[in-house]
């Protein structure tokens, strides 16, 4: 067997793979030996098959296996022997045209390679982290709204307008062409005006009705509504509206505290402090978390396998496309070609992708079964009802496993980078960390 080198340019490499004809038939004679034992043949006992008559039988298809395996160790020698890693799955294709058996087989392979990653001296690194504690009044704010939630609506005076947050009792019959539709009508029906939950514009043409005002609303389905055969046509609502009600918010006392699995307000309020407190905890780290990512992309440089970049960019245009078309679903859409900052976000998470990958490698990080378990249930709480779908699809899915493995790794790696950094710990104010917090998204 014999490898020549054809290419290498940066990090691409190419190499030319020649198999001969002598390899692969001593390949299919140790095959034929290795199976002889366990064969029976008419006019032969079992075991008794002589070669020649297997290999007229079998020898073109332990050939193929044979070319497979010779091929396949090659590849193994080569990347134990250079060190390489491929960045994405090698390109192997057969060169010898119009091949036949006795000929030597000659294969191309070409991949790009992983870069060399340089270490990066973590104990160099400073962050600052936001310590924020949860004042009294951030507690009665959360507490009000808890009581808010937990409130009930009363009837307006008589003649009162509907205001934004109030509930309207109302009946409605919706048509369209004339023809009332299914779905499309209701009795009693409780509506939160603001709450979103009728179609757009619905809600904002029953602002100022009052408790028995008949109104028409008109209105159109979004394109893309659930329901295709409603999607993007108009509709017409006859609304009669039977009461409106104000919102008011549940008495601040052991009995709300009761209905939230506390002993009395004050342990309430303890509960609220402790959840709040977690909430900055994990806002501030998401600020340090950056401030991270950022020294570490400014500090450490190496190249880049081009592929993975263009699929990094490919997948970041597709994604930002399809939130500023969410009427959007399919992706017949064609090709949507990435822009320079596109192409800079791609090289930025690359970058780090692998750095925080080969650190990871190098401190020996791993995720438990127990906490890849608790990542998967997390995610199958998304769906409501087909949590044991969702289970069964992840269990059979390597993709789907490896995209719910990589962020919980990379947060292992973060916590571990955290460990041998320099923190210095810094007292904010919850305004302070909100503003930290919504720098973020300036990328």
């Amino acid at each position: 067997m014999q490898v020549i080198e054809t290419l290498k340019d940066g990090l691409k490499r190419g190499y030319e793979i020649t198999v001969t004809a002598q390899e692969l038939d001593a390949k299919v004679q140790a095959k034929l030996a290795e199976a002889q034992p366990n064969i029976a043949m008419k006019g032969f006992r079992k075991g008794h098959v002589p070669i020649a008559l297997l290999r007229k039988q079998y020898g073109r298809q332990l050939l193929g296996e044979a070319m497979q395996e010779a091929v396949d160790a090659a590849m193994k020698r080569h990347f134990d022997a250079t060190g390489d890693r491929p960045a994405l799955q090698p390109d192997v294709s057969m060169k010898t045209e119009g091949w036949k058996e006795g000929d030597d087989v000659v294969v191309s392979l070409a991949y790009e390679a992983l870069p060399a990653i340089p270490e990066a001296d973590l104990g160099k690194i400073s962050l600052e982290k936001l310590v924020v504690e949860p004042d009294d009044e951030a507690v009665d704010e959360a507490l009000d709204k808890l009581a808010q939630n937990a409130g009930s609506f009363a009837d307006r005076k008589k003649g009162s307008k509907a205001k934004e947050g109030d509930q309207v009792v109302i009946d409605f019959v919706g048509r369209i062409g004339g023809e009332a539709f299914q779905g499309g009508a209701a009795e009693d029906f409780a509506l939160v005006l603001g709450s979103g939950s009728f179609i757009p514009g619905f809600e904002d043409q029953l602002l100022g009705v009052k408790a028995g005002e008949q109104k028409t609303v008109e209105v159109t389905f979004p394109e893309s509504y659930g329901n295709r055969e409603l999607a993007g046509k108009a509709a017409v609502f006859e609304v009669t509206v039977k009461a409106v009600k104000e919102p008011v918010k549940a008495a601040l006392d052991d009995a709300l505290a009761a209905r939230f699995g506390a002993e009395n307000l004050e342990a309430l309020k303890g509960q609220i402090r402790e959840r709040l407190k977690a909430e900055y905890e994990g806002a501030a780290r998401a600020v340090m978390k950056r401030a991270l990512l950022d020294a570490l992309d400014s500090e450490v440089r190496f190249d880049l396998p081009p592929s993975l970049v263009e699929a990094e960019a490919n997948q970041i245009a597709h994604q930002l496309w399809h939130e500023e078309h969410p009427e959007e679903q399919g992706h017949a859409h064609g090709h949507i070609e990435p822009t320079e900052e596109h192409v800079r976000l791609a090289e930025r998470r690359v970058r780090l992708g692998l750095l925080l990958a080969e650190i990871g490698n190098r401190a020996e990080v791993k995720v438990t079964d127990a906490e890849m378990a608790q990542a998967v249930m997390s995610q199958a709480r998304q769906y409501p009802g087909q949590e044991r779908a969702f289970f069964e699809f992840v269990q059979k899915n390597a993709r789907a496993r490896q995209a719910i493995h990589a962020p919980v790794f990379e947060d292992k790696v973060v916590d571990h980078i955290f460990s041998v950094a320099k923190v210095t710990e810094k007292k904010a104010t919850k305004e302070e960390l909100k503003k930290a917090v919504e720098k973020l998204d300036e990328l």
